[in-house]
């Protein structure tokens, strides 16, 4: 079967800026390296494994992906115990039992006649493709991919989560996006899926599925970066507010935590700080909303003494230049 090997019409991206602008305009901010993956893995149909720490907006880009090529989204997301069943298809084992029931008439006129047991299990066996054909099947998300007439963008998220044997069944199926059905066929996508794949790192992927992929690499945002992340998502926030939340959260991502704040969760701070019409980082305000950024007791203790170290630090800096200029002003006296 003749696939599509591109995205149809003013769906494709035309250039690395045109990604960027796109990805823009669904309010995901990008850098060049990115959207150069994007671009190069949306030309020449290959999949894009992102990897990088939890809440780096790896999910996020499947979904604004989708969305800035008006496509349908299909998401599978992996676990611990996903198996080929759970992610491929199933049978509708209620709907064929119900069937049975409703056509038991009908499945004993196909039995009359039998003489022996062998003669009705061959009479029922010439009949069994009727209670496995499509329209019992049930597909998950890696068989609807493959289904659907139209492109798509497949979101394979947190990969890593999945265990060995899993990661060579999607291989294969990476590789031909086909698939073989026992009691139908081969199916086969009439148009290759734009497929990313997400991992946190929990587990090293292996080199046969990153050599079938780009990849790419998020971290968290540089401050700056951040900082017009915030702005965009948050309107209307001060520009003073924004400026002190972000270098905090800075030093808290250096800290030995058990979660970093994510992209996400420092959103939600800066929106609950917002909320509460904070204009600059109070040392009590702070501790009472830490909850909205930090998600361990462990964790919240230790930035409850970096921000302090940060209050102090903010205070010293700006009672210095009042420091020098008395000095100064003493100096002139004497």
């Amino acid at each position: 079967m003749l696939r599509s090997n591109r995205l149809e019409g003013r769906a494709m991206f035309q250039s690395i800026d045109d990604v960027i602008n796109r990805l823009a305009q669904q309010k995901y901010i990008c850098n060049r390296n990115l959207a150069t993956v994007v671009y190069l893995a949306c030309a020449m149909r290959k999949p894009v494994l992102v990897e990088g720490p939890a809440g780096v907006g790896k999910t996020e880009l499947g979904k604004v992906l989708a969305a800035a090529l008006n496509l349908e989204l299909i998401r599978l997301q992996c676990y611990e115990g996903l198996d080929e069943a759970k992610a491929l298809y199933e049978w509708e084992y209620a709907k064929q039992l119900l069937y049975t029931q409703i056509l038991k008439d009908k499945i004993g006129e196909v039995l009359h006649g039998s003489q022996t047991l062998q003669q009705a299990i061959d009479s029922i066996a010439k009949g069994d493709n009727v209670f496995f054909s499509d329209r019992f099947l049930l597909p998950r998300p890696l068989l609807r991919s493959i289904l659907t007439p139209d492109p798509t963008v497949l979101l394979i998220d947190e990969v890593d989560k999945s265990d060995t044997e899993f990661e060579a069944f999607l291989l294969e199926v990476l590789s031909d996006f086909q698939v073989s059905v026992p009691e139908i066929g081969t199916l086969t996508a009439k148009h290759i899926p734009f497929v990313i794949l997400t991992s946190n790192n929990s587990r090293e992927m292996s080199d046969a599925l990153k050599r079938r992929c780009l990849h790419l690499y998020l971290d968290f945002p540089d401050p700056q970066r951040e900082m017009e992340i915030i702005k965009l998502k948050v309107p209307g926030v001060g520009e003073k507010l924004v400026e002190e939340v972000v270098q905090l959260l800075y030093r808290l991502r250096k800290l030995d935590l058990k979660k970093r704040p994510s992209i996400s969760e420092s959103l939600d701070w800066v929106k609950a700080l917002t909320l509460l019409n904070i204009k600059r980082l109070d040392e009590k305000l702070v501790q009472e909303t830490l909850s909205t950024l930090m998600k361990y007791e462990g964790d919240i203790r230790k930035a409850q003494e970096e921000m302090k170290a940060y209050i102090a630090e903010r205070k010293a800096k700006l009672h210095a230049p009042q420091a020098a200029s008395v000095e100064s002003d003493k100096d002139l006296l004497h």
